[in-house]
């Protein structure tokens, strides 16, 4: 998962699906929607931070809700 680039829509997406499974005041959630506002790479690599250390049941709950909407 390293080397996977994300578009700031996507990451939008994903602080959305974050919030419902863990919380909207989750630091992984509030960086991302940060990020998606400014669009600078340090906040973008920021989030991406916060999101691997979400706990991975609510990591992937979120993604599979991503997975769902397609």
């Amino acid at each position: 998962m390293s080397d996977l680039k994300i578009d700031l829509e996507t990451m939008g997406r994903l602080a959305g699906a974050l919030s419902f499974v863990a919380s909207p005041d989750d630091p992984a959630v509030v960086a991302m929607r940060a990020a998606v506002e400014s669009g600078d790479e340090k906040d973008v690599k920021n989030a991406r931070t916060l999101f691997l250390r979400v706990n991975v049941t609510q990591r992937n709950a979120a993604l599979a809700m991503l997975m769902d909407d397609n």
